[in-house]
């Protein structure tokens, strides 16, 4: 067991490259005797760190006699200034109890034997090992130094390294190490030891020259950026460049008239690149700015070119005229939508009762409800004054009609055939001799003596459809108009039912606004339920197209 200790005690020196770990010959020689007085020296214009001793929350105030008597400065322990001659003077601290007295002597530059500025700052790089070197060490007789990063003696600290002979090696440099490092090293003249301070200003690097050239990230080659005729527009280019310890990086942009790389122009550039830094890159973004774009521009090619001390990198680009569009798409088309479907359900929340009553006369009839209907049709109308002359009973007197139906038809209403019945009369007649269809007529197949409405609500009840004879006396008399009213309130309940409108007259329009109004419900449906046009006293054709209209439109013969 004590061989293999021995075997990596002298092992590990070889490990770390000959590293004197552990070899800290100078253990703060000056600090662990009379520390009640403490004497400092400092160069003028070099960064300085008040110590602390006994306590890490000392504060030092300044004392003094005469034109240095007390100024009412004080400065904690571990704070980091510039010196300046001004601050030369006797300190004294109460904080730890016991009075403490430290003494600050700033000299100036010229004053040393020898000054050599390049010593107070060094360049290491990550991960190997390097060394640090005490600025004037050479310079008098020293009896020892001490190395400090900040205010922590750097043999405190947990890491590989080591001091010797006024150096002070580090066996791997990291990353943190870049900051400010203090050698104290101690001289004694008339019989005073002072602590001369000395800082170095460290900063870590990646590497020492790059090895690669930079890269540009926008834009990307070969790609159009649009632009506005009239318009300014600034072109970007943004590159990622290596490392380096002495900037040479270049972008610059070039237009090309005509696309010519032989005709090359320097755009003039922005005041300065901005740069965005991380340890091992650096990322710079440059403009340039095209203060009014023309059709010119559009035929020229632009490129940006990166540079550094390995290579360079380029990408080239074109301009193309932006097109406007009026609505834009995020926003355009999604309000468009919206107002779209809102306008939609308002529409149908405001006509939802005609598309109902659409829907019932159009689409859905036919579906029975399993009740068997004593009548086929339903007749509604009010007697005209030529009908009332022949009287409502005639109809039994008729003679049949004509054997050949389409004849017998074409004739009925025509002037000269059968005295211009009015349809009241003429329409029973077809329904009941012709085509077979029982018809309900509320003077001869209603008992009288009943209550009105309930016949008539009965009489649409036992019936399979509800044909209205719609006129200006029609649309006056509120019976009638009961009738219909009931017949479009049960098409709303019942979708067996059917409802056809004829019109006797051709003034619909004025006879839905008439006065008194007619009610909201029977205005609505007037205006979408099925409806023909009677044409009495007409040619023989348009009479033969009512009665083949009307023939589709009554509901099929029940087998």
């Amino acid at each position: 067991m004590q061989t293999g200790y021995v075997l990596v005690s002298f092992m590990l020196p070889i490990f770390l490259e000959g590293c004197c770990v552990g070899d800290h010959q100078s253990k703060r020689l000056g600090f662990q005797q009379n520390t009640e007085h403490q004497h400092y020296r400092a160069v003028e214009g070099e960064f300085f760190m008040m110590p602390c001793f006994k306590s890490v929350n000392l504060e030092w105030s300044r004392i003094g006699e005469g034109r240095e008597a007390n100024d009412g400065r004080s400065l904690q322990c571990g704070t980091g200034f510039l010196a300046e001659a001004t601050l030369s003077g006797k300190y004294t601290s109460l904080t730890s109890g016991s009075n403490l007295f430290f003494h600050l002597q700033v000299v100036g530059k010229n004053s040393l034997r020898c000054f050599h500025p390049e010593e107070s700052s060094a360049t290491l790089l990550v991960g190997v090992g390097e060394k640090l070197h005490c600025p004037g060490l050479n310079c008098s007789n020293n009896t020892g130094v001490i190395w400090y990063k900040g205010n922590k003696a750097v043999s405190d600290q947990r890491r590989a390294s080591c001091e010797k002979n006024g150096l002070l090696q580090l066996c791997q440099v990291w990353k943190e190490d870049t900051g400010v490092y203090f050698c104290d090293r101690h001289i004694i003249e008339l019989g005073v030891k002072w602590t001369f301070r000395r800082a170095v200003n460290v900063t870590v690097v990646p590497h020492k020259t790059p090895s690669y050239p930079p890269r540009i990230i926008y834009p990307i080659n070969n790609t159009f950026e649009e632009v506005e005729l009239g318009k300014s527009h600034t072109l970007t280019c943004e590159v990622i460049f290596p490392f380096e310890m002495k900037t040479t990086l270049v972008v610059q942009w070039y237009m090309h008239y005509g696309g010519n790389v032989e005709t090359s122009t320097l755009l003039h550039m922005e005041n300065s690149p901005s740069k965005g830094v991380t340890f091992s890159e650096s990322t710079v973004t440059q403009g340039t700015i095209i203060k009014e774009v023309t059709a010119q521009h559009l035929n020229s090619t632009y490129t940006c070119i990166a540079k550094n001390t390995v290579g360079n990198n380029s990408v080239t680009i074109r301009l193309k005229k932006k097109i406007k569009v009026k609505w834009q798409s995020l926003v355009g088309y999604p309000i468009a939508s919206f107002l779209l479907v809102t306008g939609l359900g308002i529409v149908l929340h405001e006509k939802r009762l005609e598309l109902k009553l659409i829907y019932r006369s159009h689409f859905q009839y036919g579906i029975q409800d399993g009740d068997e209907k004593e009548f086929d049709v339903f007749v509604s109308h009010v007697w005209s004054p030529s009908s009332e002359v022949e009287g409502v009973l005639t109809l039994s007197s008729q003679s049949r009609p004509d054997p050949d139906e389409e004849a017998c038809l074409s004739s009925m209403g025509q002037e000269g055939k059968d005295s211009m019945r009015p349809l009241e009369l003429l329409l029973p007649q077809v329904l009941e001799d012709l085509w077979g269809y029982r018809v309900c007529l509320l003077e001869r197949d209603i008992l009288p003596g009943g209550a009105y409405t309930n016949d008539v609500v009965l009489a649409i009840q036992r019936s399979r459809m509800l044909i209205c004879f719609l006129s200006a006396d029609y649309l006056s008399n509120s019976n009638a108009v009961f009738v219909l009213e009931s017949g479009v309130q049960a098409l709303l309940q019942n979708s067996s039912l059917k409802l056809l409108l004829i019109w006797t007259s051709r003034v619909s329009s004025s006879l839905i606004h008439q006065d008194p109004p007619l009610p909201t419900l029977v205005q609505r449906s007037l205006k979408v339920l099925p409806s023909l046009n009677w044409t009495g006293g007409k040619a023989a054709r348009a009479t033969r197209n009512f009665w083949k209209s009307l023939r589709k439109a009554m509901p099929h013969h029940r087998q």
